[in-house]
């Protein structure tokens, strides 16, 4: 079953969408009046000129895309982002450039997925205690397994 998300484009660009049949993500475009050159290690807010109106109970992710990070080492700063069901503000994306050279962005280049989940909000209930586990409070490396 297909969520419908009301979107208003206000690009000369595609609306997101699927690349393939069995994709999760949809490519979403910059939208931009002039290039963006990131240089190594610098990051930007890269504007879509998307808006959507997301149905409670989900959420839109925003995730890199693997092409763009291993050919030119763009990636999203905070995977995944969040876009909120109340959110109405424009999509934007923020790239950060981790390769050693200078890398361009133009108008219409595919920046980022958005991927669509369903999600449910918690309740906290405050304990003093919490029910005891064969793991228990090992972390990071707990299990020696690689």
């Amino acid at each position: 079953m297909a969520v419908e998300i009301k979107i208003i484009n206000q690009s000369s660009n595609p609306l997101p969408g699927y690349a393939t049949t069995g994709a999760s993500g949809m490519d979403v475009r910059a939208h931009l009046e002039a290039p963006v050159t990131l240089k190594s290690l610098e990051r930007a807010l890269i504007p879509t000129g998307i808006f959507m109106e997301i149905p409670e109970g989900y959420e839109v992710q925003v995730r890199p895309r693997s092409g763009l990070a291993i050919k030119q080492g763009l990636t999203c700063l905070n995977t995944p982002g969040t876009i909120d069901a109340d959110y109405r503000g424009e999509v934007k994306v923020i790239l950060i450039n981790l390769s050693n050279e200078e890398q361009v962005i133009q108008h219409g280049d595919r920046i980022a997925q958005l991927v669509v989940q369903k999600v449910e909000q918690a309740e906290w209930i405050e304990t003093v205690s919490l029910s005891e586990t064969v793991r228990a409070a090992g972390g990071f490396g707990h299990t020696g397994k690689q």
